[in-house]
């Protein structure tokens, strides 16, 4: 069981996730949060009044227990959580072996990875836009490259790293059929795995439509990673397509005009009981 009740919108991943490891995606549902950010923000970045989004993330807190809040930048900086962690450290990705410490990435269009050994002993989560996804153009610089060498590190020191067993889940983000991207975006991942050209819909005009969670799933895969649950591109995962239920920075840019998606936060989180 969650520490706390979850609001009935929420989401709890559908995976065979360890005796002792716990796992939840907030909707948008729930908090106290005027419009735009309506209403269930966790972002303290975005404009919302801070006593606000600190009742929100009250709520979650009763939830999951900690829940440690990173500054996400679309890097590839992974950190390590420990029980002394302060919010707003900078990273798009932590691990822990820490029990009681909810690994928490926000999103309100980009990919929620959340991974955990099969034996329960590691907990990461990892916040995947196209950027920190693709990493650049080079085979290890992604962030899924640089969590699970992290994750690996702190696995049990008996077990060789290579053998260490993860499974990974995907959380809700914006859908492949309004991830609408540039030439340079395909060629960033390409570079690094030409099978992913498949996972691009040309539109004409160096314009395509990526499909951000097979993208995900296809460089897990790469990293030895078979067992993947969550998204799998389907409408219900989209956050553009269900403005009720999620947050989505692209969709919202539109209504505010600004080109900056003025909307909320939503939080993936995965912890140790």
């Amino acid at each position: 069981m969650l520490a706390g009740a979850a609001p009935a919108d929420w989401l709890i991943p559908d995976w065979p996730a360890p005796a002792g490891v716990r796992a939840v995606f907030t909707s948008r549902q729930g908090g106290v949060s005027a419009a735009p950010y309506d209403s269930l923000n966790l972002g303290d970045h975005v404009g919302d009044a801070p006593q606000q989004v600190a009742a929100n993330r009250a709520l979650l807190q009763r939830v999951t227990g900690r829940a440690v809040f990173l500054k996400q930048v679309h890097g590839c900086d992974v950190l390590a959580l420990a029980a002394a962690s302060p919010d707003g450290l900078q990273a798009d990705a932590c691990v822990t072996t820490q029990r009681q410490l909810a690994c928490t990435i926000m999103v309100a269009d980009c990919l929620p990875v959340l991974l955990s050994s099969e034996d329960g002993s590691v907990v990461a989560a990892a916040h995947a836009g196209w950027r920190g996804l693709a990493g650049g153009g080079a085979a290890q610089n992604g962030i899924l490259e640089a969590v699970l060498g992290r994750f690996r590190a702190l696995a049990p020191k008996e077990r060789a790293p290579d053998a260490i067993k993860t499974i990974a889940w995907l959380g809700p983000c914006i859908g492949p059929s309004a991830f609408e991207v540039g030439a340079d975006v395909k060629a960033a991942f390409t570079a690094v795995q030409p099978e992913a050209a498949r996972l691009f819909t040309d539109l004409g005009a160096g314009q395509y439509l990526a499909n951000l969670p097979a993208l995900a799933r296809l460089r897990l895969r790469a990293l030895g990673i078979t067992q993947i649950y969550g998204n799998d591109g389907s409408a219900p995962w989209c956050t553009v397509s269900n403005p009720s239920r999620f947050f989505s920075h692209r969709r919202d840019a539109g209504v505010s005009g600004n080109g900056f998606g003025t909307t909320g936060r939503m939080a993936a989180c995965i912890w140790r009981e």
